[in-house]
């Protein structure tokens, strides 16, 4: 495993964040699929063998069961002070409705830490921008969370770049805790984040840890091939089409640079993600440990620039998708 600063922080983060949505009780929540405690431990276990260290979860993933689940797979096999633990606010959980308050955010982080069974995260992000709530009062409850010493760091999610733009604009008036990662959707087939937050994330220091880095599973297998997860998962349908033959390309050239390489398209797909600036660790999801073996070795393969262009040249605009 290879490691970097998480921006400007003091965190060492290993290159690869262990996402951790696919783990959570499946009666619980909206994800049938998700791996109940049983299933998930050993994973959790091999990713921390495998060196990773860092690990994303959420307060509304499986309506709260993912942090439980981690934070007991987390203190039986790691020590505190070797691991960074991120989660997140926004969405519903329990009886906690949704929104960005100052109420909410206070309560969630609380929530939050009793179900990690953990003191404080390294960092809380905020899931999506909350239209209902005025964007001061939510930068002063989350500046409230870190100088209470419940979040080491605060960072964001989705959102246009005029807003995150605002937001650290505001954080530096006042003299707020800052946002000093960004949790966007970017990927081989979905690039849109290139045009301005990418930039502005450069431009301010802040670390990317992008979601979706293989599009949900579309960039693991041949073009077009459907799993169960793919039938069932409603929110993959509104960020991907199978239809676009950009898009389709990609994916052949993708699995033709495998090919070449004798890896997976997954391995390669990561690979050109650690491969752009700024990106400190992309956000892997696995729900079988030989998958997670697999992704752990694309940190060590690096794409020659003429195979970088190939897989970029057939892009073409996309409809911003994953947030309002």
């Amino acid at each position: 495993m290879q490691y970097n600063k998480l921006g400007t922080t003091d965190l060492n983060v290993s290159r690869l964040c262990l996402g951790c949505m696919t783990f959570g009780e499946p009666d619980r929540g909206n994800h049938a699929w998700t791996l109940p405690e049983e299933s998930s431990r050993p994973i959790i276990q091999r990713a921390l063998e495998g060196g990773i260290n860092f690990f994303d979860t959420a307060n509304s993933y499986s309506d709260g069961s993912s942090e439980e689940i981690v934070g007991r797979a987390l203190r039986d096999f790691a020590r505190r002070d070797e691991i960074v633990v991120a989660t997140k606010v926004y969405y519903p959980s329990g009886d906690l409705t949704q929104g960005l308050s100052r109420a909410q955010i206070l309560r969630s982080i609380d929530d939050s830490l009793t179900r990690l069974g953990m003191e404080y995260v390294d960092l809380l992000q905020i899931h999506r921008w909350d239209y209902d709530t005025p964007i001061e009062e939510t930068l002063e409850a989350l500046n409230e969370v870190v100088k209470a010493g419940k979040a080491r760091y605060i960072g964001a999610s989705s959102m246009h770049a005029s807003q995150f733009a605002q937001a650290l604009d505001l954080q530096k008036q006042h003299g707020w805790a800052r946002f000093v990662t960004m949790q966007d959707h970017y990927n081989l087939i979905y690039r849109e984040e290139e045009r301005e937050m990418l930039p502005l994330c450069y431009q301010e220091g802040v670390a990317v840890i992008p979601w979706s880095p293989l599009a949900r599973g579309r960039l693991t297998r041949p073009w077009g091939e459907t799993t169960a997860r793919v039938v069932s998962d409603e929110v993959g349908k509104t960020l991907y089409s199978t239809t676009d033959e950009n898009d389709a390309q990609i994916a052949e050239r993708l699995a033709n640079i495998a090919e070449e390489l004798d890896v997976t398209r997954a391995q390669v797909a990561l690979a050109w993600l650690l491969s752009k600036p700024g990106v400190a660790a992309p956000i892997i999801g696995t729900s079988r440990e030989e998958q997670l073996d697999e992704l752990l070795n694309a940190v060590d393969i690096t794409l020659k620039p003429e195979q970088i262009a190939e897989l970029e040249t057939p892009y073409q605009p996309h409809p911003v998708v994953g947030f309002k």
